[in-house]
């Protein structure tokens, strides 16, 4: 029987990727890449040359089953997103699905994933704290705006940047202008960047200068 690693990989700053990651990558029989073009500079970095496999959210369904069967009969995979850690708002959680209802032992390796340093370096409470990953865009949107409007909990968030004020202005009217938030961006790169204040204050901030990169927002719940 093989086994399915879960390996993740630098959000930005490549000083992040951890020898055993790089180790297991080097050992096993397949990497199954979220895209094979930004994942093959990574391995190239690091002098990886296990041969790749193309696994994203567009045939990922198409694809677990014969990646069930290759494992059964002994291959070792790992599985890589582009930047994190896999199934995190990411492709994975089929496979580790499948996998695990064959009885295939499943491996994630500790590493980067980016709501963790935003979490923690918005100084909002993390004792407790919910993952929302992304909003939905259009049906549903709503209905989930006004469900957290009640939550408790640190509430997480991935947002991209241009809609970023899009997000910001739906949490004026949902949580209230004076919501405490958090807004990450290019966390671990050279440009990284947090804003924290209210709602408000940080989409006042973002309207005059237009956010790039990848975002984490972190709001406090309700008092």
């Amino acid at each position: 029987m093989g086994k399915l690693y879960l390996v993740p990989t630098p959000i930005g700053n490549l000083e992040d990727m951890t020898l055993r990651a790089i180790r297991v990558l080097k050992e096993v029989d397949v990497i199954l890449a979220e895209d094979t073009r930004t994942s093959g500079k990574l391995l190239q970095h690091f002098e990886i040359s296990t041969p790749m496999q193309s696994h994203h959210m567009h045939n990922e369904h198409k694809t677990v089953d014969a990646l069930v069967r290759r494992m059964q009969a002994g291959e070792t995979v790992a599985l890589i997103s582009d930047a994190g850690t896999p199934a995190i708002s990411d492709p994975g959680f089929l496979l580790t699905r499948a996998c695990v209802e064959n009885r295939i032992e499943v491996d994630c390796l500790p590493g980067a994933t980016a709501f963790v340093p935003a979490l923690v370096n918005s100084g909002l409470p993390n004792d407790k704290f919910i993952f929302e990953g992304f909003l939905p865009i259009k049906k549903g949107r709503q209905t989930r705006l006004k469900f957290l409007a009640e939550e408790t909990r640190t509430m997480v968030f991935y947002e991209s940047p241009h809609k970023l004020l899009k997000t910001l202005a739906n949490f004026v009217e949902y949580f209230g202008a004076e919501r405490a938030v958090s807004v990450s961006r290019e966390l671990t790169k050279l440009y990284e960047e947090t804003i924290r204040g209210s709602v408000e204050e940080v989409l006042t901030h973002f309207t005059d200068k237009p956010p790039k990169g990848e975002i984490v927002i972190v709001v406090s719940g309700k008092k």
